[in-house]
């Protein structure tokens, strides 16, 4: 990437009021920002969320650096906070999320490839906790670990399947205990979750002495605190817990930190970058991972319980093919290619997946929310499918802005710039949670199965009762709660469309430390595979340094 255009990160800092003394910076064009911020939030916050995604892709990072580049060629001082991606994703089909086009974090290719190294120090932190573990039943267990309970995986940030289900401890007495054990991705490390939520160093010390490795022979738990592994963890995250100062394609400031998987975690960048921001700008934009029914249900029911910070407005981005796509009419599958009629002018298609955009919109509603619909536009779409969408949120009293600044830059954001300044003058709405922490956990669970998901109820199995009876009992009880689902339907299946329909609960887990009990709803993988062709084999470097494929 030409990087003669981009500007010194020490001139973004200023921009932003950061005073360059303040930063760690790391090369000239991304920098370390400080913890704390002096002064209260000065900043209106903007969750961009989407209906539910489908192979397409929605832009729903490329429409909140747009909005962010639209905020400040009106006049206003946005700061945009988003997570960082995962290599796994990036080598595997996803390839790289810098954004798109006109509108993107910059340079792209240190946003995709390690950044500042936050990821590798999560990766070191649970694996050194995960040989802490080993190595105590090794020398004799004088906790009393039960080795069949152990819940704490190992993490690499590559996708790689065939590390799901391991043996370790193979060979002779000297190489450790044999077990059964597992990898998951990086992004799905409890530690991950930890980093993004902690407030500060000493929050980050707690949690992490609070992780749940494991339980004793009597049912008790065994943390990270128990075995003496927190502190050396703590240490090694020192300095991934600042968020990373960086700028979108147009100089905008962009915060990015950490990357927490979106079907089991929060899916939402830190908390520690939203209270940095919302204390920087007058405009505060994060992007809160998949729909409003994960990454967004999230934030209003465990992120914003955190920072106490309450959204002035959500951002729903859609477009053209996606609606078509929830049409039911269209056979769409990753890695596949599209069907041509998908291309073709078809108003009535995309009518007929307005109910998704509906459902989301409703969601929204029961929170407090206002939205503002941001319709993503493509090349191929038509003027006459455009309209269905903005006449639909007409009608039910919604804005709905077309936005071109893929294509366009800031240009094409303005008027999605200007409907989102509009409904933050409405005032700071209040804000409607789907349940209080003091709600026993099941109840919790199927609270958010019936006001988001819009399921009957939930069917716990026999296994998961018993476990959120055991988690209760063990003092978890007020936790809040994830439900870890597909992200491409409303239910629990991909494609499942259902008007009746109840969520299975097939697993619970406890995250101790990020604190919340989690959910496993349908198939999920910790650990995703990679494709039959990988976009590692398309990205290389040339002789002179410069990377290729990165997309």
């Amino acid at each position: 990437m030409d990087t003669t255009m981009i500007l010194p990160i020490d001139r973004v800092a200023t921009a932003a009021g950061i005073d360059p003394d303040d930063l760690e910076p790391h090369g000239r064009h991304v920098a370390k920002l400080p913890l704390h911020v002096p002064g209260p939030p000065t900043a209106a916050l903007v969750v961009v969320t989407a209906i539910t995604p489908t192979p397409l892709g929605e832009g729903k990072t490329t429409t909140a650096i747009g909005l962010a580049q639209g905020l400040a060629r009106i006049g206003r001082r946005p700061i945009l906070t988003l997570r960082q991606p995962s290599l796994g994703p990036t080598f595997s089909i996803k390839g790289g999320a810098a954004g798109a086009g006109r509108s993107q974090v910059v340079p792209s290719e240190l946003l995709n490839l390690h950044l500042t190294g936050d990821f590798h120090a999560v990766t070191v932190a649970h694996n050194l906790l995960a040989a802490i573990v080993d190595n105590h039943l090794h020398h004799g267990n004088a906790t009393g670990l039960d080795p069949r309970t152990i819940t704490w995986p190992r993490v690499m940030d590559v996708n790689d399947r065939a590390l799901r289900h391991i043996v370790i401890g193979l060979g002779g007495r000297v190489d450790g205990v044999p077990r059964q054990a597992s990898f998951d991705i990086t992004a799905a490390s409890e530690v991950m979750t930890i980093l993004a939520l902690a407030r500060d160093l000493a929050d980050l010390r707690v949690r992490l002495g609070r992780i749940v490795v494991g339980y004793r022979f009597d049912g008790s738990t065994v943390t990270a605190e128990d075995l003496g592994a927190a502190g050396s963890m703590a240490v090694l995250l020192r300095d991934a817990l600042r968020p990373n100062l960086m700028q979108t394609s147009e100089g905008t400031p962009a915060i990015i930190h950490t990357g927490p998987f979106g079907n089991i975690s929060t899916g939402n960048s830190s908390v520690v970058a939203d209270l940095v921001g919302s204390r920087l700008g007058d405009v505060l934009i994060t992007e809160a991972g998949f729909g409003t029914d994960l990454g967004a249900e999230r934030f209003v029911n465990l992120k914003s319980r955190v920072t106490g910070l309450v959204p002035h407005v959500a951002v729903v981005v859609v477009t053209v093919r996606a609606l078509k796509a929830h049409s039911g009419r269209f056979a769409i599958a990753p890695g596949k290619a599209l069907p041509a009629e998908l291309f073709a002018e078809d108003p009535d298609a995309v009518r007929a997946g307005l109910h998704n955009l509906d459902h989301h919109l409703a969601t929204l509603r029961r929170w407090g929310l206002p939205a503002v619909v941001a319709l993503n536009a493509f090349p191929d779409d038509r003027s006459s499918e455009h309209a269905v969408v903005l006449d639909h949120a007409a009608a039910r009293g919604v804005r709905a802005v077309v936005t071109t600044h893929v294509a366009d830059g800031g240009a094409g954001a303005e008027d999605l710039a200007r409907a989102v300044v509009a409904a933050v003058g409405e005032g700071t709405p209040e804000l409607h949670r789907d349940y209080e922490l003091s709600d026993p956990l099941a109840e919790k669970i199927e609270a958010v199965a019936r006001r988001v998901y819009g399921a009957a109820g939930i069917d716990l199995s026999r296994e998961a009762a018993r476990e959120l009876d055991r988690f209760t009992a063990l003092g978890f009880g007020e936790l809040p709660v994830v439900v870890a689902k597909t992200h491409l339907s409303l239910t629990h299946q991909p494609g499942l469309v259902a008007e009746e329909w109840r969520l299975p609960v097939r697993e619970v887990r406890l995250a101790a430390g990020a604190g919340y009990v989690y959910a496993i709803c349908g198939a999920m993988s910790t650990m995703p595979g990679l494709p039959s062709h990988p976009n590692a084999e398309r990205i290389d470097l040339d002789g002179a340094g410069e990377i290729t494929g990165l997309v």
